[in-house]
C-alpha cells in the first residue's frame, strides 16, 4: 500500500486521486489530511479512505504521526509555495499543484528551499507531458522544421467563465490568468523551443465582458434579470454556451474586482524572448465559446512548420522545400488531453524509485517567473527581463 498525505483536499486533487493516481496504483491510500474544511474533505474522500484518514494541523504533524510515502498538496493557489518550502525539507516524493507561485518573493523564497532538497517534484503541467505535446517534440527533434525560429501560441477558453463565478475570481489568491493559465502553456512553449523565456512584453485587458457594477454576492437564483441573461443556468443549458447550469456568483458583480483593484482579465497577451534568439507570441481568451475553443501551437522554422490544436486532437507538419504535407490525429476525452494520466505514471514511478519527475519543481518555477514578468509588463507597459532559475 501507498500511503498519500494530501494538503488542501480540494476538487481538483481529489480529481487526480480518484481519476487518474488510482488507475496507475489502485492500491494508494489517503492516510492523512492538512484542511480546516473537514466535512467537505470527508465528502470527497473515497470510501476507502474514509475510515482510517486522519486530519491533521500542520504538514509537519501529519509527516511525523501518519508517516506518508507521498504528499500532495492541493491547497489555494496562494498557499502552494508557503505548504512546498515545508515540504522540501522532508525529502519525499511531491506532487504540486501550480502556478507554484503568485509573486516573485514566493518564487524565489521556493527556489531557496530547494537547492539543498532532494524532494523530488511532480509539477502539476499536463501539457508539457500529454501525448500529443510530446510528439511534436519528436518531430521538432527529427528536424520537421529546422531549427525552430518563431511560436504561436493560442488559448481560447471555452469555460473562462469559471475564472469569474466562483473562488478563481478571489484576484488575492490567483494575481491573474497569467499565473493561472499560462503558467501551463510557457512552460510547454519552452520545452518545445528547448529555451527559456528571458524577455516578455505584454498587454491585458479587463473589465470589458466580465465584471460590472451588480451587487457582491449576488447569485442568480436572486437575480430579477436570470430569464434575460446569457449567463443564468437557464441561457446556458438553453444555448449550450457552456459553463455551470446550477445557480453561480454573478459574473458581471462588483466583486469580481476592477481594473483599479485587481481583477481577472477577459484577455491577455504576450510577446516572448527565448534565450535560443527565437520568438513567440502567446493570447488567451476568456469570453470564448463552444467550437471556437482552441489551444495549440504554430512552430516554425526554415525548413517547415508544425502545428497542432488540443481541441481537435490533431497535428499538422509542412515540409517547406517539398510538396508534400502530414496530418495526424489523435484520441480524444483525456483529462487534460491525457497529460493528467502521464504525471500520474511519473508520479508513482518517482514514489516507487522508478522514474523521475519530468515536470520538475525548477520548471514550475521558471515558468512563474515567465509568467510574473508578464504580469508586471502588462501592468507597466514596459518589456520585462525574465529572471532566470540559478541565476
Amino acid at each position: 500500500m501507498l500511503r498519500l498525505g494530501v494538503v488542501g483536499y480540494g476538487r481538483r486533487i481529489s480529481a487526480v486521486i480518484s481519476h487518474c493516481l488510482r488507475k496507475v496504483e489502485p492500491d494508494i491510500r489517503v492516510v492523512g489530511v492538512v484542511d480546516p474544511d473537514v466535512d467537505g474533505v470527508r465528502q470527497r474522500l473515497d470510501e476507502r479512505d474514509r475510515k482510517d484518514v486522519v486530519f491533521y494541523n500542520s504538514l509537519g504533524e501529519m509527516v511525523r504521526s501518519a508517516r506518508p510515502d507521498a504528499l500532495a498538496i492541493g491547497t489555494r493557489c496562494h498557499l502552494h509555495a508557503p505548504y512546498a518550502i515545508d515540504a522540501a525539507q522532508y525529502d519525499i516524493p511531491l506532487y504540486l499543484e501550480k502556478p507554484v507561485a503568485i509573486s516573485t518573493e514566493q518564487a524565489e523564497a521556493l527556489e531557496r528551499a530547494f537547492q539543498k532538497s532532494r524532494c523530488d517534484v511532480v509539477v502539476s503541467f499536463p501539457l508539457r507531458v500529454s501525448p500529443l505535446c510530446r510528439l511534436a517534440k519528436e518531430y521538432l527533434d527529427a528536424g520537421a522544421v529546422g531549427a525552430p525560429q518563431h511560436i504561436l501560441a493560442v488559448n481560447y477558453v471555452p469555460y473562462g467563465t469559471v475564472y469569474f463565478e466562483g473562488g478563481y475570481r478571489n484576484y488575492e489568491i490567483t494575481q491573474g490568468l497569467f499565473l493561472q493559465k499560462a503558467t501551463h502553456d510557457f512552460d510547454y512553449m519552452m520545452y518545445l523551443m528547448e529555451s527559456t523565456i528571458v524577455r516578455v512584453a505584454a498587454m491585458k485587458r479587463c473589465g470589458g465582458v466580465f465584471g460590472g457594477k451588480k451587487k457582491a454576492g449576488l447569485r442568480c437564483s436572486e437575480c430579477d434579470e436570470r430569464e434575460t441573461c446569457l449567463e443564468s443556468p437557464e441561457n446556458r443549458a438553453r444555448n449550450h454556451s457552456g459553463g455551470s447550469t446550477s445557480d453561480h456568483l454573478c459574473v458581471f458583480g462588483e466583486d469580481v474586482g476592477s481594473p483599479e483593484s485587481g481583477m481577472n482579465e477577459d484577455s491577455s497577451s504576450a510577446l516572448v524572448e527565448f534565450s535560443s534568439g527565437a520568438q513567440g507570441a502567446y493570447t488567451q481568451v476568456f469570453m470564448t465559446r463552444r467550437d471556437a475553443a482552441s489551444r495549440g501551437a504554430i512552430i516554425s522554422g526554415y525548413m517547415g512548420t508544425l502545428s497542432f490544436d488540443w481541441y481537435k486532437n490533431e497535428l499538422r507538419r509542412v515540409r517547406h522545400h517539398a510538396p508534400f504535407s502530414d496530418l495526424v490525429t489523435a484520441d480524444g476525452s483525456m483529462s487534460h488531453f491525457g497529460g493528467d494520466m502521464e504525471l500520474a505514471h511519473d508520479f508513482i514511478g518517482v514514489i516507487k524509485g522508478k522514474r523521475r519527475s519530468r515536470t520538475t519543481i525548477w520548471m514550475g518555477i521558471q515558468s512563474a517567473y515567465a509568467c510574473l514578468a508578464a504580469k508586471e509588463s502588462a501592468e507597466t507597459g514596459a518589456f520585462v527581463r525574465v529572471r532566470q532559475v540559478n541565476a
